[in-house]
C-alpha cells in the first residue's frame, strides 16, 4: 500500500527550516551585536580573538559595571516576575507553556545585558528564548496544533524545541550542537526526521546570523599538539572521570541555586549584592567576568615552551599576543600572572592562577544565579572544564611530555560541560565547533566525555536515589 504524500506538513517543514532558521539566525546575529555594543559602553571594549576579556579594563570600573548591571536588571526583572505574564523556561515552552512576546524580548535582552555588563553567567539561553517563542507564532501561524490532535501537538513540540536548538546553533555557528541540544535535551527523542529538521534550521541559523555578527574561532587551541596520542587517550579516561564529579557536583549546585532564588523583593537587593561580590573578585581575578569565554581560553592558553616542543605544540606569536596570561601580565597589580612567557619555574604559581580561576567561576556563577538573576550555565561549564582540565594537564606533562596542555584543557572542557548538562552528544560538538578543534580529537574528546557521562550519571542517579528514599 503506497503511503499518502502529506504536501501540507513537507510545506511547513519547509518553510520552518528556512524561513524560521533565518529569522532565528537574524535575531542570534543582533544579540551578538548587542553584547558587544554593552560591553563597549558599560566597560570600554568589545570581546574578541585578540581580546577574550576584561583585561585591559581598570579594576573599579569592572567593578562599577557589573554591579550597576545587575542592579538594573534586577529592578526590571522584578516587575516582569510580579506585576505581567512571567516568561517560562525554554522546557516549559516546549510542554505547551505560553512565552509572551513583549515580556520574552525584553528578559532576552536583559540577559544578554548582565552579560555584556560583566555578569558571571552564560548567555546562551537568551538566543534559545527566543528561538522558542518565534517557534510558537509560526505554529500560530500555520495553526500547527490547532485542531487538539495528538499528532498536531507533537509537530508543535518538535518545532519549538528545534528552533530553541537554533537559537543556540545559530549565537555560536555550532548547527550540530543546536541540533543535539534539540533532540538530546528538550525532545530526548533521535529520529531520523528529528535530526534533520533539527540540523537544517540550526544550519540555516547559524550561516545567518555569521552573516551579520561576522564569522571567527571563538577559543584559540592553536598551542595544541597537532596529533593525539595513545597517553592522551589514558588521560582523557582519567580526566573525564575526574570532570564527571565536579560536573555532577556544578549541575546539582546550579539547581539548588535556581530552585533557592528569590521570589519577591529580595532580588532587589541580591542581585545588586551579587555585582558588589562580583565586581570585587573580578579586582583581582578579571577573568571571572563575563559568561566564561576569557577564564576558558586561559585554559586553552597554558602554553609552557620549555617542555611543549616533545609534544610538537607551537604557540605562534599572535596567539601569545592574545593569551590571557599575556594580558594579565600587562596588567600586573591587578590580577597574579606568570609572565609574559610561561615558564616551569612559574609552575605553582601558574596552577595556582588555574585553581584561583576555576573556583571563583564556580562561586561567582552560582551566587548570580542565586540571586535572580537568568542565564545559561554552557559556557561558564566549559570555562571550568578548561581550567580543570589546564590543571590535570600541567601535571600530566611532566610524565607524558609527548601531550599538550590545551589538548587537556579541550577534553576537560568538553567532559565536564557533558557532565553539568547530562548531554554527551552536544556538548563534544559545541566544544568542538567552538574550538574548530582537528576532526582527529573527536576520538580522544569522545573518549573523556563518555568516561565524564558515566560517572555523572552513576553520581547523579545515587543522589536522586537517596533524595527517594529519605521521603
Amino acid at each position: 500500500m503506497q503511503r499518502t504524500v502529506d504536501f501540507r506538513r513537507m510545506g511547513w517543514l519547509t518553510c520552518a527550516t528556512l524561513a524560521l532558521g533565518a529569522l532565528i539566525g537574524a535575531g542570534a546575529g543582533l544579540l551578538t551585536l548587542l553584547l558587544y555594543g554593552v560591553e563597549h559602553v558599560m566597560l570600554g571594549y568589545i570581546e574578541g580573538s585578540e581580546l577574550p576579556g576584561p583585561f585591559g579594563v581598570p579594576g573599579v570600573r569592572r567593578a562599577i559595571s557589573v554591579t550597576v548591571g545587575l542592579t538594573i536588571a534586577g529592578v526590571i526583572w522584578y516587575l516582569l516576575r510580579t506585576r505581567t505574564t512571567r516568561v517560562p523556561s525554554v522546557k516549559k515552552a516546549v510542554a505547551g507553556a505560553r512565552m509572551p512576546w513583549w515580556q520574552t524580548i525584553v528578559h532576552v535582552v536583559l540577559q544578554i545585558f548582565i552579560v555584556g555588563s560583566g555578569a558571571s553567567i552564560g548567555r546562551e539561553v537568551a538566543p534559545r528564548e527566543l528561538g522558542a517563542m518565534f517557534a510558537q507564532r509560526f505554529c500560530d501561524l500555520f495553526r500547527i496544533g490547532a485542531d487538539g490532535s495528538d499528532a498536531g501537538a507533537i509537530d508543535r513540540r518538535m518545532i519549538v524545541a528545534v528552533a530553541a536548538g537554533a537559537g543556540l546553533g545559530g549565537v555560536y555557528n555550532a548547527p550540530l550542537a543546536g541540533m543535539f541540544f534539540a533532540v538530546e535535551i528538550l525532545l530526548v527523542d533521535v529520529t531520523i526526521e528529528k535530526v534533520a529538521f533539527g540540523l537544517g534550521m540550526s544550519a540555516t541559523a547559524a550561516f545567518v546570523a555569521s552573516l551579520i555578527k561576522g564569522r571567527h574561532t571563538f577559543y584559540d587551541i592553536t598551542a595544541m599538539q597537532p596529533q593525539s596520542t595513545p597517553s592522551l587517550m589514558l588521560f582523557a579516561l582519567l580526566c573525564g572521570a575526574a570532570c564527571g564529579v565536579a560536573g555532577a557536583l556544578f549541575r546539582r549546585g546550579s539547581s539548588w541555586a535556581s530552585a533557592h532564588q528569590p521570589k519577591d523583593t529580595a532580588i532587589l537587593w541580591q542581585m545588586p549584592l551579587a555585582g558588589v561580590l562580583t565586581g570585587l573578585v573580578a579586582l583581582l581575578v578579571p577573568q571571572v567576568m563575563g559568561n566564561g569565554r576569557a577564564a576558558a581560553q586561559l585554559g586553552f592558553s597554558t602554553f609552557l615552551p620549555e617542555i611543549a616542543g616533545l609534544s610538537g605544540a607551537v604557540q605562534s606569536a599572535a596567539s601569545a599576543a592574545s593569551s590571557p596570561w599575556t594580558l594579565l601580565a600587562s596588567n600586573a597589580g591587578s590580577a597574579p600572572n606568570a609572565g609574559d612567557t610561561l615558564t616551569l619555574a612559574g609552575w605553582w604559581t601558574i596552577l595556582g592562577v588555574l585553581a584561583l580561576t576555576f573556583v571563583a567561576k564556580t562561586v561567582m556563577t552560582l551566587l548570580t544565579i542565586r540571586s535572580g538573576a537568568s542565564g545559561g550555565v554552557l559556557q561558564p561549564g566549559i570555562a571550568l572544564g578548561s581550567t580543570l582540565g589546564a590543571m590535570l594537564g600541567l601535571v600530566w606533562i611532566f610524565v607524558f611530555p609527548t601531550d599538550s596542555v590545551t589538548a587537556c584543557a579541550l577534553i576537560g572542557a568538553a567532559a565536564l560541560l557533558s557532565a553539568s548538562q547530562q548531554a554527551p552528544l552536544m556538548a563534544m560538538c559545541l566544544v568542538m565547533e567552538l574550538t574548530e578543534a582537528p576532526i582527529s580529537f573527536f576520538v580522544p574528546v569522545g573518549l573523556g566525555v563518555a568516561a565524564s557521562a558515566f560517572v555523572s550519571q552513576w553520581m547523579l542517579s545515587r543522589t536522586t536515589r537517596r533524595a527517594e528514599n529519605g521521603r
